[in-house]
């Protein structure tokens, strides 16, 4: 019996390696697990909606390139609830944070 564990989803498309891994750590920080998935869409929001519906959680992440985007389930298409364009490592990690915060409740990191 395979059992699946609650998990943000991450949708790629030739992601930039350190900003995946700062994504990520944030996500570890905050004690979510994740998943990691290529796609051929190449713009975050789209990636990030698309893991959000996906995602048992209701909270998906896009990342194409340096580019990445958190959102919810039940947010419009074009809505994020962060986007970081050519992010730096503590906003590519504060990223990966909010969207492991937003599914618990907490106040998001700035």
């Amino acid at each position: 019996m395979v059992i699946k564990k609650p998990t943000i989803f991450i949708y790629t498309c030739q992601p930039d390696r350190a900003v995946l891994k700062e994504v990520c750590a944030g996500m570890e920080e905050e004690g979510v697990f994740f998943e990691i998935f290529e796609q051929k869409e190449t713009e975050p929001a789209q990636l990030a909606w698309q893991a959000a519906q996906d995602s048992m959680l209701g909270s998906g992440v896009g990342i194409s390139g340096m580019d990445a985007a958190c959102s919810m389930r039940g947010l419009p298409k074009k809505r994020c609830v962060q986007v970081c364009r050519n992010g730096n490592r503590e906003q590519c990690r504060s990223l990966g944070a909010n969207s492991a915060r937003a599914i618990k409740r907490q106040p998001l990191k700035v």
